[in-house]
């Protein structure tokens, strides 16, 4: 193992465990090839990233992660109202994924938040927006880039 820390000339191996407030687990690589990144190329959120800064080989952390610095505390605009007979086919219940088509064609997931009697709000926001996340890292190598 070398000493050398993460920073911003770096490229990192590690395994990452990220979990929701309640424990529920949403992303690992616990069980697969750990993820090797270079610092900055955009692999992780910045928050994320950062949060590693000073680490080495070797090195185990639990670490929180704010909305701030994580997925963003979620914005208002992002949740759209949509007239309930849109959904017809579908059992609706909040909490539901429901994949849209965008104005170029491309896929936009949406969650349904709330139900009404003739409207659907759905949320357009980062499913783990306004959310803390526990961030497990245990880094595997480090080395310079």
């Amino acid at each position: 193992m070398t000493d050398i820390r993460i920073n911003h000339d770096t490229e990192v191996t590690l395994h990452f465990t990220l979990k929701l407030p309640n424990g529920d687990v949403v992303d690992s690589t616990e069980g697969k090839a750990p993820a090797t990144f270079k610092v900055g190329d955009g692999s992780l959120l910045p928050g994320f990233e950062n949060s590693l800064f000073g680490l080495k080989a070797g090195d185990r952390r639990s670490l929180e992660i704010e909305p701030e610095r994580g997925f963003g505390p979620g914005s208002p605009q992002n949740i759209q109202t949509m007239p309930r007979d849109q959904f017809s086919d579908m059992e609706l219940e909040p909490g539901l994924l429901v994949i849209f088509k965008d104005a170029a064609g491309g896929e936009m997931p949406g969650v349904v938040k709330t139900i009404h009697d003739s409207v659907v709000d759905i949320d357009f926001n980062h499913p783990l927006a306004g959310k803390v996340i526990t961030f497990e890292v245990e880094i595997i190598a480090v080395k310079a880039a």
